[in-house]
C-alpha cells in the first residue's frame, strides 16, 4: 500500500532529511577542525620562521591594529634586545583579501616577505607567492631609502607583469607592517 502524498509527509520527510544532512556536516567539521587549526597554525610557525632571521627568541603573538585592522606580531629578541618583528598584514588585491607576514628588523630593514593567504587570479596576480623576481626584491628593501609603492606609481617595487592592483595590494600590505612596527618600536624599548 502507498502512503498518500499531502503536506504533513513532506515536511516530515523534509525535516528528517536536513536533520540527518546537520547531522553529517556537524560530525564532519567536529573531525576536521582540529587537523585545520593545527595545519594554520604550522603554516604560520613556518611563515614567522622564513621572515625572521635565525638566532632569535620568539615571542608568543600580540595584538597590534595594522592598517586599521586588528591583526598580530611576534618579537624575536637577541640577549632581551628586539631583534626583529614579524606582521601579520591584510590588505585588498584584485581577487580579494592578500595576507603576508613581514619581517622587518630593528633598525625598520625589511628582511622577508611571505604570502598566508591570497585570492589573486592563477597565473597573474597569483605569482605573488611564486615570482622568484618579485619575492627577492623585498629582501633587504630598506624604507628608509626606496620608497614603497611600484614603479608605475613613482616608487621602487617592480610590479608583477600584468598584476599591477595585486602588485600595490602587496606594497601597502608591507608598508603597513612597517608603520606599524614604526608605532611598537617606542613601546617595546620601554619595556
Amino acid at each position: 500500500m502507498a502512503v498518500k502524498s499531502n503536506l504533513v509527509n513532506m515536511v516530515v520527510c523534509l525535516t528528517a532529511t536536513c536533520l540527518v544532512c546537520a547531522a553529517l556536516l556537524a560530525g564532519v567539521y567536529a573531525l576536521t577542525a582540529e587537523p585545520i587549526a593545527a595545519t594554520n597554525a604550522a603554516i604560520l610557525k613556518a611563515s614567522v620562521s622564513a621572515v625572521l632571521p635565525e638566532g632569535g627568541e620568539l615571542s608568543e603573538s600580540r595584538p597590534i591594529e595594522v592598517g586599521g585592522q586588528m591583526s598580530e606580531y611576534y618579537v624575536s629578541t637577541v640577549d632581551g634586545v628586539p631583534a626583529a618583528y614579524a606582521v601579520k598584514s591584510t590588505t585588498v588585491g584584485f581577487g580579494g583579501p592578500l595576507t603576508l607576514m613581514v619581517g622587518i628588523t630593528a633598525d625598520g630593514v625589511i628582511y622577508n616577505t611571505s604570502v598566508l593567504s591570497h585570492s589573486e587570479t592563477p597565473g597573474l596576480g597569483a605569482k605573488c607567492s611564486q615570482d622568484e623576481h618579485f619575492m627577492a626584491q623585498w629582501k633587504g628593501f630598506n624604507p628608509a631609502q626606496k620608497i614603497l609603492k611600484v614603479k608605475k606609481d613613482n616608487g621602487d617595487v617592480d610590479a608583477i607583469t600584468a598584476s599591477t592592483i595585486t602588485s600595490r595590494a602587496y606594497a601597502l600590505a608591507v608598508q603597513n607592517a612597517v608603520d606599524a612596527v614604526k608605532k611598537i618600536g617606542g613601546s617595546e624599548n620601554e619595556q
